[in-house]
């Protein structure tokens, strides 16, 4: 079994059965990605556009790709295609432009909406009372070809796992919050990585996003 086979085994064994991993691919080659694959893994997700563009007609169809950097609005259209899930929806204009673009390829198109509960300026997303109206004012109807799938957080890059641990309780009780308001497909959260996941998934994560703790450190 390859290194990555083993990390990937080992991280599943540490998960809830109702929590997935995702495999971020930032920066990884096609055939790293590939061990992944053969692992048993299925879902990816890329930080680029351009990087995502590259791999995805290099791998298997049946990967569910997610998007999870910082998304333009003009680049959507490259995506909107073949996306599973765009976790990063930070803006009612990156929304609008993302039900446009999934018209255009008479799609439906998941989507996350990105809370800003990091103690950062550099992290982007919603706060939470941009999302409570957003959802309070009718978004299905305004987007008829997006569906809400959950929420996305990012809690601080610090050693400190108390305050990261309140980050993630906020974003949970968020959502428990908003689910009733957004229906049956409201069923995602979004967080944790290599360096706080255990914490995310004891504060209630659904879907974890890991790179470094399965590839190794990046080489770019």
């Amino acid at each position: 079994m390859s290194a990555i086979a083993e990390n990937i085994a080992r991280i599943r064994s540490e998960l809830p059965a109702k929590v997935t991993l995702l495999t971020v691919s930032k920066f990884h080659p096609v055939e790293v990605l590939r061990e992944a694959y053969d692992a048993g893994q299925r879902v990816f997700g890329e930080n680029r556009v351009q990087e995502l563009l590259a791999k995805q007609p290099l791998l298997p169809l049946d990967i569910e790709w997610h998007f999870i950097g910082t998304l333009q609005a003009n680049k959507v259209k490259h995506i909107a295609p073949f996306i599973h899930t765009v976790q990063s929806i930070d803006s009612p204009a990156l929304l609008k432009e993302v039900d446009r673009q999934a018209a255009r390829c008479s799609r439906s198109l998941r989507v996350l909406l990105e809370i800003h509960i990091a103690a950062e300026t550099s992290k982007h997303g919603f706060g939470p009372d941009e999302c409570r109206t957003l959802l309070r004012n009718g978004l299905a109807d305004a987007y008829p070809h997006v569906r809400i799938g959950g929420l996305m957080g990012m809690a601080t890059f610090t050693d400190d796992m108390e305050q990261v641990r309140q980050e993630f309780r906020s974003l949970r009780a968020l959502f428990d919050e908003l689910k009733p308001l957004a229906g049956d497909a409201f069923d995602t959260l979004s967080m944790g990585m290599s360096g706080d996941y255990p914490v995310a998934v004891e504060e209630g994560s659904t879907l974890i996003r890991v790179g470094t703790s399965i590839f190794g450190e990046r080489s770019i």
